[in-house]
């Protein structure tokens, strides 16, 4: 996937300013797939100069004008053709899995430390995620399409927050 589709994605639904855009990703889009606020400016510019976006100037008093980005018809048939378009499984790079590979050749203790640090990561990161679930998916049956939709992605993240904590309990429960 390419930052183009996740920004697509997220404007799909109203139209935001660069600085919106940036803080709605990070609380949605950005769980899983990972963009600098400096990247989303950039690929802006770009979805606007391929005819997916479209921009308005929105004076402000006391402030900078703001530029408001909207999806056009165009950028809805990228996105949705990009949909339809099969993708692989995304491949596993982990560094800690790497570590823990070859763990065996320096101190246990090194390991056990980055287990700890990683465990906490991913319990803080589950917590987030209940905390969202608990505020806006109480009900399934009563959301709406889009909200199943976006559900769904939230609940991967609760299993892959939770995988985590379970094997990192297992692997510091073995190195002990």
């Amino acid at each position: 996937m390419a930052l183009a589709h996740a920004i697509l994605a997220v404007l799909v639904d109203c139209p935001n300013s660069g600085y919106d855009l940036a803080k709605q990703f990070d609380g949605s889009v950005g769980f899983f797939w990972a963009a600098s606020h400096q990247q989303i400016y950039r690929e802006l510019s770009k979805l606007e100069k391929q005819g997916w976006l479209s921009s308005e100037i929105i004076p402000q008093e006391g402030r900078p004008d703001k530029k408001l980005y909207y999806i056009t018809e165009a950028g809805k048939q990228e996105l949705q053709a990009w949909i339809a378009q099969p993708c692989e499984p995304a491949a596993i790079k982990d560094d800690l899995l790497v570590k823990t590979f070859a763990g065996y050749i320096a101190s246990p203790k090194i390991i056990l430390d980055e287990l700890q640090q990683h465990r906490q990561a991913h319990l803080e990161k589950l917590s987030t995620y209940k905390t969202l679930e608990q505020q806006y998916f109480q009900n399934v049956q009563t959301l709406s399409l889009a909200a199943k939709f976006r559900y769904l992605t939230l609940l991967k993240g609760i299993s892959y927050e939770t995988d985590w904590v379970a094997w990192c309990d297992r692997a510091i429960e073995i190195l002990r």
